[in-house]
């Protein structure tokens, strides 16, 4: 039968041109949530990789391109399959929770040295994944002991190469899924990465239900800590006053992907219009309430609106329409 041959992650298969059919929740959420999504990403990386190349003091217009385009990686960043798990590449753009702290130590070790990988994209991929991405380029732009430590020089190449880098990821990324993986998750059932098309959407459940794990329990559970131990200082981005926005904006994302797969139920999208409506009354940038009762409360508030959503994907959503959650990276070993 005629087809076509697509490769991804080292190996091919065979797609046959029969299976080319539409199939509707899984066009539309690939065609009007997932690439609309990486483009954007590829679009607002461009402009900071722009903006890092004159490299003048203050860098007013690279700090907003580095809001802006981290913005648009937080809204792809539930989609961690797939393209974004080739060669590190999710770990790349954001390496957290750094429970060690490697990111200023490899940040240190480059600056120190003067290292001369930041002269070549294809040199600067070899350093790891905690001195790359937008963690990285957020010590560089706001913590005060790095800035000291880096003299203006090798502090505008180590920049560029970082944002070069985060540029060139999202590019790559975009490019497997219009070129690759978009037809392989369209044709489940017809080739040997989706054995059949509840496979396709299975994946996509899974990153949906992951990423509100990874938001209830990590993004808010780690400045939370615990009530006589709260640990502001883990929240993600703090110092670039991003943590609670990364709360809204990964609820964003998430809700219009479970109207994707759930068909706009009305329950489930009224509950995360709630949580998202709880999350933006908080006014708490970077979960510093978390240390008094009252901001405790509120934040503990909004985990429990999460997880209440949920608990209606996995017992309500999930049963109706035919779909259990996969393994997923919180899930452990």
């Amino acid at each position: 039968m005629p087809g076509k041959a697509v490769c991804i992650i080292g190996f091919c298969v065979h797609i046959a041109v029969s299976a080319l059919a539409e199939d509707s929740v899984i066009d539309r959420t690939i065609d009007d949530h997932v690439l609309p999504g990486y483009r954007l990403l590829v679009q607002e990386a461009s402009s900071l990789a722009n903006a890092a190349k004159p490299c003048n003091s203050g860098d007013p217009e690279l700090r907003e391109k580095y809001h802006t385009a981290f913005d648009a990686w937080v809204r792809v960043s539930h989609l961690r399959f797939g393209p974004s798990e080739v060669d590190d590449r999710a770990f790349a753009f954001v390496f957290w929770p750094d429970t060690k702290g490697k990111t200023p130590k490899v940040l240190r070790s480059l600056i120190l040295t003067s290292d001369p990988v930041v002269e070549s994209a294809e040199r600067f991929r070899t350093v790891s994944v905690a001195g790359r991405g937008f963690h990285a380029l957020e010590f560089m732009l706001y913590d005060p002991a790095i800035a000291e430590l880096v003299g203006p020089g090798y502090r505008c190449a180590l920049i560029r190469a970082i944002t070069a880098d985060i540029a060139e990821s999202a590019t790559a990324i975009l490019k497997d899924w219009e070129n690759v993986y978009a037809d392989l998750m369209r044709t489940a059932g017809t080739n040997d990465i989706f054995r059949d098309r509840n496979e396709a959407l299975r994946q996509l459940f899974t990153a949906l239900t992951t990423a509100l794990q990874f938001t209830s329990e990590t993004r808010l559970g780690r400045p939370l800590g615990k009530f006589d131990r709260p640990r502001p200082n883990r929240s993600e981005a703090r110092r670039s006053g991003r943590s609670l926005a990364h709360v809204v904006l990964s609820l964003e994302a998430t809700r219009e992907l479970a109207a994707f797969l759930s068909d706009n139920d009305p329950a489930l999208d009224a509950a995360f219009e709630g949580t998202i409506a709880r999350a933006n009354r908080l006014a708490d940038p970077v979960f510093l309430g978390v240390t008094n009762p009252q901001g405790r409360l509120m934040v503990e508030a909004l985990q429990q609106s999460i997880d209440h959503v949920r608990h209606i994907l996995r017992n309500e959503t999930g049963p109706r329409i035919g779909l259990t959650t996969g393994f997923n990276l919180l899930d452990g070993d």
